[in-house]
């Protein structure tokens, strides 16, 4: 491995020579007269290429994703059915389900953000400042005081006067520990019926002498028609939208 390294190395600095050497300038930043920098296109789409390979951490970490795929893990389990629906449904549901909810952060971020910035109306540092406030705002309105307090006095950050003067590298361990539990509290509630169901099952088969016969061949069914007559799809997705709602 190190030799790969050394030997990419050793062809990356003579081919940056060559270029620099031509009179390539693929990596620039030029000071504006106010001050400001500008980045060359090279330097622009490399931190694109970044921003994109880091989705999906964004994705789990700052969007109501997290909450949702760990409710449709633990219905599945409370039903009881080990593989249906399929991780992939869920993962797609979840994904689609979080695109629904934070539709209304995404389109803020692309009228203050994205737009002004492909029209060149501001720069790409204005353009990142702007479409963080929205998101900040989500993140905020969704985590805790207490695990706000957990992560600044474990990274003895600075007293803050408000909520809006957090940094993002404590909102989001802080914001996804907050979704952990309240996804775990969902999860609780959702598991009560179907436990109970299975509890009474359990206890009419050992009342009929019945020991060798799993409790779960029985409950199944019972757990499934429950679901669908409460209509348990329509409701269990409503209420995790609702949960998000400010």
């Amino acid at each position: 491995m190190i030799r790969l390294i050394v030997i990419f190395l050793a062809v990356l600095f003579p081919c940056a020579a060559a270029l620099a050497d031509s009179g390539l300038t693929a990596i620039t930043v030029t000071t504006a007269p106010d001050g400001g920098k500008t980045y060359s296109l090279s330097l622009q789409i490399l931190a694109l290429m970044t921003v994109m390979s880091l989705l999906p951490a964004a994705l789990m970490m700052m969007t109501s994703f997290t909450r949702i795929i760990i409710v449709l893990a633990i219905l599945r389990q409370a039903l009881g059915t080990a593989s249906t629906p399929t991780t992939q449904t869920l993962i797609g549901l979840a994904l689609f389900l979080t695109v629904f909810i934070m539709r209304p952060v995404f389109t803020e971020v692309y009228n203050t953000s994205v737009k002004p910035y492909m029209d060149e109306q501001v720069t790409m540092q204005e353009a990142l400042e702007r479409g963080s406030t929205p998101m900040k705002k989500f993140m905020l309105a969704q985590t805790r005081d207490s695990d706000l307090s957990l992560f600044a006095e474990i990274s003895d950050a600075p007293a803050m006067e408000s909520r809006e003067q957090v940094p993002f590298t404590l909102l989001m361990p802080a914001f996804l520990t907050s979704e952990l539990k309240t996804a775990f509290q969902i999860g609780f509630i959702i598991f009560i019926p179907f436990l109970i169901i299975d509890l009474v099952v359990a206890s009419v088969l050992m009342s009929m002498g019945m020991m060798m016969l799993s409790p779960l061949i029985i409950s199944l069914p019972f757990k499934i028609m429950l679901f669908v007559l409460v209509d348990g799809w329509a409701l269990i997705l409503g209420t995790l939208a609702a949960s998000f709602s400010t």
